[in-house]
């Protein structure tokens, strides 16, 4: 197999920086568990402040800062809404049902990404001892790259409130999402009573996502954080990297953004390929199947990484790893597969 050169596959394969790394040496630490950890603390703050709420919870995963944000939203029995194509549905290994007991409620997605309003509605279980409680709605923004309007998420707040139901937000790239919708982030997060954050897509840390959110609900995800083995000890080390993304590396994500739609034109040049605009760092290519086969073998020979594209949709990620050049030699690979003959007519 020959050596990745340039990296699209996701913005999960950044690389801390030097900078980073040196935060992270230099990092003080303490237990935890026993909320010793100043720097962890210090991250914990910064988070809730940045977003406006009132606690935060550092922990090692995004999925399993989605799982505790259901899990504190529900008990055993209950139900949450979410997208049929979300990622806390489809891709964290069925959490919420296996080890929350919770019920998922999906709802097919519009073709901008939403769920229809009334369909959410509608889903919303009455007072019945037939039924799994309804406790919370779940929306993920970004959802595939696409930023979801501001205005859409208050209107489901709306139903969250109308019905006295929770109102969970998988934002692993939030701060993508708010620098795309030109919003700041803590005006982003106001409608949401708990709000997942990963550092280790976009903002480059190696480690770790925050949980941010209500007092009571973050202090119910703190005791099941340590149930689901996730209390770490001396994570300042980790958490350093965190702060650091949270000095240097949001500004920059409108970089990201911006290649990521040079990405796209330059792929939407090839009338074989039909190429989604981007909203922030991720773009879908669409082909006739032979023809994405042979594009991803055709870029693995030349170095450039890229996922799908074997009876599905290639995806591509820019990201803080990924400079004008990679894009630049990217599409100079895409060019040569369509001019080698290669290509099925």
């Amino acid at each position: 197999m020959n050596a990745i050169r340039h990296d699209f596959r996701s913005d999960t394969v950044t690389r801390p920086s030097p900078s980073m790394r040196a935060a992270m040496a230099e990092a003080e630490v303490g237990d935890d568990v026993f909320g010793d950890d100043p720097t962890v603390k210090l991250l914990e703050q910064r988070m809730a402040g940045l977003l406006g709420k009132d606690a935060a919870l550092f922990v090692p995963s995004g999925t399993m800062s989605n799982l505790l944000g259901l899990m504190s939203h529900c008990g055993r029995g209950d139900e949450y809404i979410a997208g049929q194509k979300a990622h806390l549905y489809v891709n964290e290994a069925g959490g919420a049902a296996v080890l929350g007991s919770i019920q998922p409620q999906p709802i097919a997605h519009q073709a901008d990404g939403t769920l229809a309003l009334a369909e959410i509605e509608a889903a919303i279980k009455p007072d019945d001892s037939h039924y799994a409680r309804t406790r919370v709605i779940a929306l993920e923004n970004t959802f595939g790259g696409r930023a979801l309007p501001m205005a859409y998420m208050l209107e489901v707040a709306d139903i969250a409130h109308r019905h006295g139901l929770g109102l969970h937000l998988d934002g692993a790239r939030a701060f993508n999402a708010a620098a795309a919708l030109g919003l700041d982030i803590s005006t982003f997060a106001a409608p949401f009573d708990t709000v997942s954050i990963c550092l280790s897509k976009g903002l480059g840390a190696p480690v770790g996502s925050v949980l941010v959110g209500r007092e009571d609900l973050i202090a119910s995800a703190r005791r099941t954080r340590k149930m689901l083995g996730g209390g770490l000890r001396q994570a300042g080390v980790l958490a350093a990297a965190g702060l650091y993304a949270l000095e240097h590396n949001v500004a920059r994500l409108a970089d990201d953004h911006r290649r990521a739609r040079q990405l796209a034109e330059g792929l939407a040049r090839h009338a074989a390929l039909s190429v989604s605009m981007p909203d922030t760092n991720i773009i879908w290519v669409d082909s006739a199947p032979e023809l994405a086969h042979g594009l991803s073998v055709y870029l693995a020979e030349h170095g450039v990484g890229v996922t799908g594209g074997h009876g599905q949709k290639q995806r591509w990620v820019t990201h803080l790893d990924i400079g004008d050049e990679d894009v630049t030699a990217a599409l100079a690979v895409v060019d040569m597969y369509f001019a080698s003959g290669r290509a099925p007519s």
